[in-house]
């Protein structure tokens, strides 16, 4: 797994692991990060050129570190090496970004009775504070922080089914989403009400109802993109449909 901004640790009775804030220890990491943060933000567009000796410049680091950096990046599928011809943003496509909704999706919705056998307070405490989060980036217009905590949210979540193979599965296809979603999005969108969105989880989840607790996950990944009704929806002359820019201001 690529370095990341989150630190896995396991948690005592629980059994299942946390995702924790982490302090980058090595300057690969550090820039790792911070171009993470470009490329979702769109600061380093899709298919752009990225010249390691810019990099280094800008850094004021070795070439090395850099590659470094870009081999986290590329893990995560947000860079492209192309032998002979250099390293490349990835692109960001409406129907990439479909395709792994689907797979979140049912990672997600599928592990959920797993999710169920360790949700107690213990782990509600600790998205509630993933949430609390989240409210405060949205609080402070930070879209970046938000995705971030928003991410950790459903990561921490997933954790409790112990499924550790499929955990990395996932978290790309958040990286990705969320990305999509960025890039796609209008400005000015209401960041507090992507927030609150995950309330009816928790509310699901403590309630223990297996039913309650899918409809909720699944109502949230297949509108998370601002992008109108759900995405499993499908026509029968048309197909599956497309992912395309609706109003702004509607929730995530």
């Amino acid at each position: 797994m690529a370095a990341e901004s989150f630190d896995t640790q396991e948690n005592g009775k629980s059994g299942h692991t946390r995702q924790q804030p982490r302090r980058a220890t090595k300057r690969s990491h550090a820039i790792f990060e911070e171009l993470q943060k470009d490329i979702m933000l769109g600061h380093l567009p899709p298919r752009a050129a990225i010249l390691e000796l810019q990099l280094a410049d800008r850094f004021e680091c070795s070439q090395s570190t850099i590659r470094e950096a870009l081999m986290f990046l590329q893990t995560d599928g947000l860079v492209e090496r192309l032998p002979h011809r250099g390293t490349f943003v990835a692109d960001s496509r409406g129907e990439d970004a479909r395709e792994l909704i689907l797979i979140r999706h049912d990672i997600e919705c599928r592990g959920v009775i797993r999710v169920l056998n360790h949700f107690g307070p213990l782990l509600r405490k600790e998205l509630e504070a993933d949430l609390d989060a989240m409210r405060q980036a949205a609080k402070e217009g930070d879209e970046y922080r938000l995705s971030l905590h928003d991410r950790n949210f459903h990561l921490n979540l997933y954790n409790a089914a112990d499924m550790p193979s499929v955990s990395p599965i996932l978290r790309r296809c958040l990286i990705h989403n969320h990305r999509y979603k960025i890039l796609n999005s209008e400005p000015n969108r209401g960041l507090v009400e992507t927030a609150e969105r995950h309330v009816a989880i928790l509310d699901a989840l403590a309630a223990g109802d297996e039913k309650q607790a899918i409809e909720a996950l699944s109502r949230h990944i297949t509108t998370i993109v601002d992008f109108g009704p759900s995405i499993l929806a499908v026509d029968a002359d048309t197909g599956p449909e497309k992912l395309a820019p609706e109003k702004s201001g509607s929730a995530k």
